[in-house]
């Protein structure tokens, strides 16, 4: 059968007048082609839009909308996920005065902080399927009302035979962090603009690097070295109660402000995620096409990689400090600190700077070698017995380290889109574990036998890996090929360039007609100019005729023109 090619172009300054050119175009179509006619709202049914286009398009091109409420939300989710990893670290950074509280060896105190390691790995799916069956609400609440109740279990644990309570108390919060860890990448994208997905991740994980830089300081601060066990009690008392108390704030907020997602989607890739249907979704098939997708799986290794020796070197480093300069815990920690404040610098940097080029690939592969060559002077400067001068290497290690950090997650979302965010960053987050346990307990055995400066040569042989596996990692960015792509129309039908219509557009929809028939166009003008009229509309007859289409041109009162 011929192919019928069916254009209208309507003066629509209304929604009415846009359905009354839609239903007249589609019964004169219906009489030709037997299609289906149109609802009474202007919609037809029985027709499937083009890919990207009808409802998807429509959404994406006329709902997105950012609200100033997102900013209250990644803020707040940063101040829990504080909180949460200030309870991580919080023992580490004091190692030699709980080990002497509790009568412990240094060893299971290293263990406080690597239950957190640990207790991620198993539960990962089963919270990132919470993930997406709850919603995000669901997991905020859930995960700061566990950092909360973690929190005031440790105030049981205030006699040195209650070790054990303490423990437990660790552990609830680690599993707290399950709840947290990941979610920087997903909150990023269904909260905020193409434009600043990077700026908010980092802000999102700026978070828990600042409870990181704050389990460094305020322990020393709070706990000082005494040698009386009641005096060591009452002080560890005073940290246990402001966090208990900072942590059930946080749960109330968390509460009363948080929801799933903003009424509108923040960015046409997003627009096009909420518009599939639920059923459509596997969460086993989504965890398949993860781990059958190459790049996203060295980027897992390699990001796996620098998050562990990171990890090891935040445990370890009141053990390493004070090896080299014994007594200085409260600088050791204040060095901790130093790390930590410069790489929250450097990851709201480099997020700033991917929103702005999107260069993620040479971005990611410039900071991971930046990491290496900080690790490797760090090394070296360690044992000099200059106090300032492991501050600025330290710092300069945090600012690339650290930094690198948010920069995986957004790579992570660009490679897998539209898969979770959540998936994706929860399997960064499970390499990151297993290789931070890894690199813990071998540097600390390392550290015992033959030095600090061995166990940081350790570190430095297995970045050197992970910026060898960065280099191979190919920069297929799907979410932004995504935003872009959902930008412009796209049809078989011959279309017109905006620049040259006399009027001046605000939408295109295409919708296809059955498949003898071609597609109808609807211009939806925002604006007309007075030059409008029968010149434009032998114009467009001449372009479809040139195409070899037969011309059927509509008016907004339904009159067709040939």
């Amino acid at each position: 059968m011929t192919r019928e090619g069916w254009s209208a172009v309507a003066d629509l300054r209304a929604p009415e007048r846009w359905a009354g050119a839609v239903a007249a175009v589609w019964r004169r179509a219906s009489m030709v082609s037997g299609g289906p006619e149109p609802a009474g709202n202007g919609s037809v049914s029985g027709v499937r839009a083009a890919a990207g286009e009808g409802p998807e398009a429509e959404r994406a091109g006329g709902e997105v909308r950012l609200l100033r409420r997102r900013w209250v939300v990644v803020l707040l989710f940063s101040s829990y996920s504080l909180c949460n990893a200030f309870q991580w670290i919080q023992y580490g950074s004091v190692n030699n005065l709980f080990s002497r509280f509790y009568g412990q060896p240094a060893f299971a105190i290293d263990w406080l902080s690597m239950c957190y390691m640990l207790a991620y790995i198993p539960l990962l799916f089963p919270v990132a399927w919470l993930l997406d069956c709850r919603g995000l609400r669901f997991i905020a609440v859930a995960g700061s009302g566990l950092n909360c109740l973690g929190a005031w279990l440790k105030l049981g644990s205030l006699k040195p035979h209650l070790f054990a309570v303490t423990v437990l108390g660790q552990v609830v919060c680690a599993v707290a962090q399950v709840f947290i860890l990941g979610m920087p990448s997903h909150i990023a994208s269904v909260w905020f603009g193409a434009q600043e997905v990077s700026t908010a991740c980092s802000i999102a994980v700026f978070g828990n690097q600042l409870g990181i830089a704050v389990g460094f300081l305020v322990p020393p601060v709070l706990v000082p070295d005494v040698e009386d066990l009641e005096q060591l009690a009452y002080h560890i008392s005073i940290m246990f109660f402001i966090t208990a108390a900072v942590a059930t704030a946080l749960f109330i907020l968390v509460i009363i402000v948080f929801q799933d997602k903003p009424p509108h989607p923040p960015s046409r890739a997003q627009a096009l995620i909420q518009s599939k249907p639920p059923e459509d979704y596997s969460y086993l098939h989504s965890i398949l096409r993860l781990l059958h997708n190459t790049n996203f799986l060295l980027l897992m290794i390699s990001y796996g990689l620098n998050a562990g020796c990171f990890y090891a070197l935040s445990t370890l480093l009141n053990r390493m400090v004070l090896s080299h300069y014994p007594g200085e815990v409260v600088n050791a920690g204040r060095i901790g600190l130093t790390i930590i404040l410069s790489g929250m610098v450097g990851a709201l940097i480099s997020g700033i700077w991917l929103d702005k080029t999107k260069t993620y690939k040479y971005t990611t592969l410039v900071v991971y070698i930046m990491s290496l060559v900080g690790l490797v002077v760090y090394t070296f400067t360690l044992s000099l017995g200059h106090l300032w001068v492991v501050f600025v290497t330290a710092g300069a290690l945090g600012f690339f380290m650290t930094g690198y950090l948010p920069l995986g997650f957004e790579y992570a979302a660009e490679l897998t889109y539209p898969e979770s965010e959540g998936t994706s960053s929860g399997l960064l987050n499970v390499s990151a574990q297993v290789f931070g346990i890894i690199f813990t307990i071998s540097q600390g055995q390392i550290m015992d036998r033959f030095g600090t400066w061995a166990g940081n040569i350790f570190l430095c042989s297995f970045l050197l890996l992970g910026t060898i596996i960065t280099a191979f990692i190919k920069a297929d960015l799907r979410r932004q090929q995504a935003n872009l792509g959902s930008e412009q129309t796209v049809s078989k039908a011959p279309l017109i360039p905006a620049q040259s219509l006399p009027f001046s557009l605000g939408q295109t929809l295409i919708y296809p007609f059955p498949s003898n028939c071609d597609y109808l166009l609807l211009f939806l003008q925002s604006s007309v100019k007075p030059h409008r009229g029968s010149a434009f509309l032998a114009f467009v007859v001449m372009i479809l005729a040139m195409s070899g289409m037969e011309a059927h041109i509509c008016s907004a009162d339904g009159t067709v023109y040939h």
